[in-house]
């Protein structure tokens, strides 16, 4: 019973250090492939919008991987991205009778 304990911890552990690995390197990605205003920007994002921020993040990744990306992502191209993850609002107008 002892032994079945032991390999869930090791696997849970193991699990963990591969999570926390797989942040360092994205982040590290991000490091590389962000200016400082951009990181900045997703930093904020992040903590307003978890989600969002890691989807962004996920694109940036993807486009770095398949090699579209020849120069750093600015701020501006931060913008971008969130615009177009964003859901357009809807316009409420009021009539008054």
């Amino acid at each position: 019973m002892a032994e079945i304990n032991s390999n869930n911890n090791n696997e849970r552990s193991t699990a963990a250090d591969a999570q926390q690995k797989e942040d360092v390197m994205r982040e590290q990605m991000l490091k590389v492939l962000l200016t400082t205003e951009a990181r900045e920007r997703l930093a904020n994002i992040r903590m307003v919008k978890p989600d969002i921020a890691r989807l962004i993040e996920n694109q940036i990744i993807q486009l770095a991987s398949s090699g579209k990306i020849q120069k750093s992502i600015t701020d501006d191209e931060i913008k971008e991205f969130l615009s177009s993850f964003q859901k357009p609002q809807k316009d409420f107008k009021i009539k008054w009778a």
